[in-house]
């Protein structure tokens, strides 16, 4: 079984309460092994999600949201 690793950035949580919710609601997806959350209070955290099966960016911005965050928007290079 092979499994894909998608990192994305977090904006609004500042504490363990914030990363339980996002892990909680993210383990629930269908496919996802784990969740790791690097936490940065006030900015943007990472969340790194680890699956056996691809996951569709709308399922993983949908339960971001139901923890009550938001994905942060793709920096820019320019």
């Amino acid at each position: 079984m092979s499994t894909q690793t998608v990192s994305i950035g977090v904006q609004g949580m500042t504490c363990g309460h914030c990363v339980r919710s996002v892990d909680e609601e993210l383990r629930a997806l269908p496919g996802v092994t784990d969740v790791h959350v690097d936490l940065v209070s006030g900015a943007t955290s990472q969340v790194t999600i680890t699956s056996t099966e691809p996951l569709a960016d709308e399922a993983v911005q949908d339960a971001i949201a139901e923890a009550g965050y938001t994905i942060a928007p793709p920096r820019s290079l320019l």
